[in-house]
């Protein structure tokens, strides 16, 4: 049996559109936040949180105009997901400065990353892919 029915396509393209719509706003409601998980060795954190956010929502907004665009969405906002994962990584390894979020919260969202990226490949690919 093939999972990926329409419900399902459809499902997996609202969550996705919710996951970066909302993670893009954090982006700038909390911007200092997000800054502060950029890696060291990237320069410039706070223009990379806001251009991210950007990509965020452009991308998940981008999911909702067809599928030739939602297809394109989609290969970007893996590409975006995978960017953005040594954030992720720089979290977890210094996650004595997050007590509010806690290691394991953090270990959770880094092995959800492959299953974020599976979800977003799935649900964007055209019928013929």
């Amino acid at each position: 049996m093939n999972w990926l029915t329409d419900r399902n396509r459809r499902i997996g393209i609202g969550f996705v559109f919710l996951w970066f719509v909302i993670g893009g706003a954090g982006h700038f409601a909390f911007t200092e936040a997000f800054a502060s998980i950029v890696p060291p060795y990237v320069p410039w954190p706070r223009f990379w949180v806001l251009f991210t956010g950007v990509c965020e929502v452009v991308g998940a907004c981008a999911l909702l105009i067809g599928p030739q665009m939602r297809s394109i969405a989609g290969i970007a906002l893996v590409v975006l997901t995978i960017c953005v994962t040594p954030a992720n990584v720089e979290m977890l390894v210094h996650a004595e400065r997050y007590p509010m979020v806690g290691a394991p919260l953090l270990c959770a969202r880094l092995a959800f990353q492959p299953i974020l990226i599976w979800i977003i490949w799935s649900s964007t690919r055209t019928q013929r892919d």
